[in-house]
């Protein structure tokens, strides 16, 4: 009898040991960033976790630059980023693929400097601020060089959203290159300058992606793809739809209880958000196309400039491997 008890705890043992290995299979750490997007619904009400079946853990980081070195790290696999810090991460040897484009920066973010600055050409002498090695940094610093001022001639300081919100309030910055939910709360006393759009068309574009290790998007590809098709889902829900996303709907009000800010401050938020359709990711106009895929020209373009910056020591001479349309192609096909 006791042989048989034995037996049969070893068993249920075993079983257990395998269910909960089966669970950490499931299991994947997906870093976000606040911002106006759609698919933060999914993330506040929980059914991006409930419709994958997976055990997802949310982690918000105040930067793509944090969220790279979790991922360096093996805390994260999954992540939102922009492309100036993706570019820095692929630079220096991160194995990481952008699966999904996210956004395109155009008036979501901006540069948002005191009343008394008119022109791009005010900013020599004054002091401003953007997250470290973000899409608004390298954006910045873009427009410096764009109006032949020198490093010395001004001054950029790179630290956090929520620091860069406090120093503008206690009015240690003369502008800032931000976006929301820090964008909104600078436009309260202050005005835009450029928006990210406007600096892209003067030649330095950005865009935000979906970014996955490469260890993990080989183990899972078809949760990759399940994922994009259920993140796309959320901004034709709002194409389709927009009403139920105004400033009294509960998609609001959940996306603002997940990010802060009003409901009405994130329903005018979205309406900045501009994502490519999947036709579009899949072409060469993003993802598709090995090196003429624009991913890879943006990806290749920002490193030089970030070399030029000092922030990178070295260039790729491709980058046509961090774009990856497989994903995108999926979710079109299941649709």
């Amino acid at each position: 009898m006791r042989k048989l008890i034995s037996a049969a705890l070893v068993g249920l043992a075993l079983a257990a040991t395998s269910a909960l290995a089966h669970a950490d299979e499931k299991k994947v750490v997906i870093a976000y960033q606040t911002g106006a997007n759609p698919y933060n619904l999914g993330i506040a009400n929980g059914d991006l976790a409930k419709k994958t079946g997976w055990n997802i853990e949310f982690r918000r980081f105040n930067s793509g630059a944090d969220i790279f070195a979790a991922i360096a790290s093996g805390d994260v696999q999954i992540g939102d980023v922009g492309s100036s810090p993706f570019a820095a991460a692929v630079s220096k040897g991160i194995d990481v693929k952008a699966f999904y484009i996210s956004s395109v920066s155009r008036d979501g973010e901006a540069l948002v400097v005191r009343p008394d600055i008119k022109t791009p050409a005010d900013l020599r002498g004054k002091k401003l601020a953007a997250a470290p090695v973000s899409t608004d940094h390298y954006q910045l610093l873009a427009v410096l060089k764009q109006e032949g001022i020198s490093e010395k001639e001004t001054q950029v300081i790179a630290i956090p959203q929520p620091e860069i919100v406090a120093a503008w309030k206690r009015g240690d910055i003369d502008g800032a290159f931000v976006w929301d939910p820090a964008l909104s709360e600078l436009k309260k006393n202050g005005k835009v300058l450029l928006t990210a759009g406007q600096v892209a068309d003067r030649g330095a574009p950005t865009f935000s992606a979906l970014v996955v290790t490469g260890k993990f998007a080989k183990a899972n590809p078809d949760f990759l793809g399940q994922y994009v098709r259920l993140v796309d889902g959320y901004t034709t829900s709002y194409l389709s739809n927009p009403a139920t996303w105004g400033p009294e709907s509960e998609n609001a009000k959940a996306i603002a209880k997940l990010q802060g800010g009003t409901a009405a401050e994130n329903s005018e938020q979205l309406k900045t958000t501009v994502v490519p359709p999947l036709d579009e990711q899949a072409s060469d106009k993003w993802l598709g196309g090995g090196d003429k895929s624009a991913v890879a020209k943006i990806l290749k373009d920002t490193a030089g400039f970030l070399k030029d910056q000092k922030k990178i020591t070295t260039i790729k001479d491709s980058y046509a491997s961090a774009a990856d349309p497989r994903y995108v192609e999926a979710a079109k096909a299941s649709n």
